[in-house]
């Protein structure tokens, strides 16, 4: 979205109506990415891509008596490389941002 609403001539509202995105927003993360500009020798900050898909229903899962298990806050992270990362509502973040920072490093 920020790097299509940099391109020469693009309305930022319409790229914003586009993705569904309120203007006012996109003007916001304009702004954060001007400031953001790095400075000489230092790594320009990079956004990862994320893609939004309509929720599909999961196979139900069973527990190991075979009765059918809750998957209820359950989160699957595709990494750029390919490598998925599923996950509960009770995964622990600070681990959880471990293994997604080695696996990127990768």
């Amino acid at each position: 979205m920020l790097t299509e609403s940099f391109a020469p001539g693009a309305s930022v509202a319409n790229v914003a109506q586009r993705y569904g995105v309120n203007a006012n927003l996109l003007f916001t993360w304009r702004r954060q990415r001007a400031a953001m500009a790095p400075a000489e020798g230092v790594k320009a900050l990079e956004l990862a891509p994320v893609t939004v898909v309509a929720e599909r229903a999961a196979p139900e899962a069973r527990d190991g008596d075979g009765d059918a298990a809750r998957s209820a806050g359950r989160m699957e992270i595709v990494l750029a490389c390919g490598e998925r990362i599923i996950v509960g509502a009770d995964v622990d973040a600070a681990a959880l941002a471990r293994v997604v920072r080695a696996l990127s490093r990768r």
